[in-house]
């Protein structure tokens, strides 16, 4: 193991030399708009000459490890060089609190994961120093994968495809690095580690729904392995004009999914195989929907989120707070999750514009067309809510472990929904309605609240809509503009194919 381990650590250290520590991608030439030295420039000279400087000491720190006396080592190199790469993460951070996030410049984006590459760097390399201590200890692990993760998180996926791929291939090593650690022999007291930290999982997630199922009452139309041509004509030619493109459920479509097979997300310690043993970084949603008081997010390793939000440790499933994976790009964190799955052809057919009584038509036809779906991981307990809204893209919801029951209204009960306005924080709420689903029909809160919700809404009573349970092997199609209501009832994966 300690040669198999030296091996690793020395392909880790390669590559954050050759790729992250690497001087001429910082000083490309600027008038290359697709630098990362453009964006760089952007945070001022000062701040790219740090960078150079940090990236010179780290690579010195590596040529030059058998000089430096192990007495001074920790206050030379641990703590100079990164309190400084700390110091930059920190200020890129604070100009992500300065701006909306989508309005953030991108040279602070790129200083993040910039800092962020190097931090890594040093972190590898200084444990390959002369009794330095292993890079392999668990608590030295999640250290380095969070800071990789972080960056992903806050800065969003790194734009080069190079570094792109060299990031994969740190994981897909330091992955190995976790397996050859889970199967060292009980001597080392690494099996009783992995025992005890894989010991609130059981093999898949449970299967049952938790609670009650909701009754449908206008079931959506299933179709069985729908032909593109045919999809392509129920978009194009709708049997109600009134209503343009109506929802459908899809059967028998993405049987062929790994996800579904070799590569069974219903499987726990599959996912933790995936995840560096649960240690990388994941995005949550805590409470019960985003339109509910104490609403919040937070960042945790996926181990804890399936821990404390996933697995049930009774029969019931009534936490007293809900977690959700909820609309999050997973896959371009996590590569590997990615080949478990495959665009559905449905998502490149020719589509309509948003039909006219949508309240937000206007608003969404203006919205670039995009160059290939945005892809979207939905990962939760039983019980978690989306409330009900409209999206500005046509959706195949795919839903891969457990069920869902969704409900959708058509464009033209718009009138009837009561749709949000500005919220207190300035945000436009206005796809979202101020009706909770969940509430109206019964199923949440007391009958005292219930009745107060339908005096508050009257002309909700009205409105008219279709829903269904959607089984894990479904996809569910929503047309741009719908409202729709989703709510899990089991421990639900489920994936969406925006597409417009």
């Amino acid at each position: 193991m300690e040669r198999e381990s030296r091996i690793l650590h020395r392909k880790l250290t390669e590559i954050c030399l050759t790729k992250f520590c690497c001087t001429e991608r910082m000083t490309k030439n600027s008038s290359d708009s697709s630098s990362d030295a453009s964006d760089l420039k952007s945070c001022g000279q000062p701040i790219l000459q740090l960078l150079l400087q940090l990236i010179n000491s780290i690579r010195k720190l590596s040529e030059n490890n058998s000089e430096i006396s192990k007495e001074n080592r920790e206050e030379n190199q641990n703590s100079l060089i990164l309190k400084r790469l700390d110091n930059l993460i920190t200020l890129a951070t604070e100009k992500f609190y300065a701006f909306p996030y989508k309005d953030v410049p991108g040279c602070w984006r790129q200083l993040y994961w910039e800092a962020s590459l190097l931090k890594f760097s040093a972190l590898v390399i200084l444990r390959d120093l002369p009794g330095s201590g292993s890079l392999f200890e668990s608590s030295y692990m999640d250290e380095i994968v969070k800071t990789i993760d972080m960056a992903h998180i806050m800065a969003g996926p790194v734009t080069s495809d190079d570094i792109m791929n060299s990031i994969s291939e740190i994981f897909e090593i330091l992955q190995q690095i976790d397996h050859s650690l889970l199967s060292q022999s009980p001597k080392h007291g690494l099996k009783r580690r992995r025992s005890q930290s894989q010991e609130f999982l059981s093999e898949t997630f449970q299967d049952a729904a938790v609670g009650f199922i909701p009754h449908v009452t206008n079931a959506i139309p299933r179709e069985q392995k729908m032909p593109f041509c045919l999809f392509e004509r129920h978009l194009q030619h709708p049997r109600n004009s009134q209503l343009g493109p109506e929802p459908l459920i899809i059967t028998g479509a993405v049987d062929h999914w790994p996800a579904f097979s070799c590569h069974p997300w219903n499987s726990q310690s599959y996912l933790l195989s995936l995840t560096v043993g649960g240690r990388r970084l994941v995005p949550i949603e805590v409470g019960r929907s985003y339109v509910d008081e104490g609403w919040g997010q937070k960042i945790i390793t996926f181990k804890q989120f399936l821990k404390t939000y996933i697995t049930l440790d009774n029969p019931s499933g009534s936490q007293k707070e809900k977690g959700y994976l909820a609309q999050y790009n997973l896959f371009s964190q996590i590569p590997l999750l990615r080949n478990d799955i495959a665009i559905p052809d449905y998502c490149f057919a020719c589509v309509p514009q948003p039909h006219k009584t949508s309240i937000l038509a206007d608003k969404y036809s203006q919205i670039p067309q995009l160059e290939e779906p945005l892809i979207n991981a939905w990962l939760g307990p039983p019980g978690t809510i989306t409330p009900l809204h409209t999206d500005p893209y046509h959706n195949i919801l795919v839903q891969v472990v457990g069920k869902k029951y969704v409900r959708l209204y058509s464009p033209q009960e718009s009138k009837n929904l009561y749709a949000l306005g500005i919220d207190k924080n300035g945000i436009d709420m206005g796809n979202t309605s101020n009706v909770d689903i969940g509430t109206l029909a019964g199923w949440d809160k007391t009958k005292e609240e219930q009745e107060e919700v339908r005096q508050k809404f009257p002309l909700f009573q009205q409105a008219e809509f279709i829903d269904c349970i959607l089984e894990a092997g479904e996809c569910l199609y929503i047309p741009i503009g719908w409202w729709h209501y989703v709510r899990s009832l089991s421990v639900s994966f489920s994936v969406s194919f925006w597409f417009n």
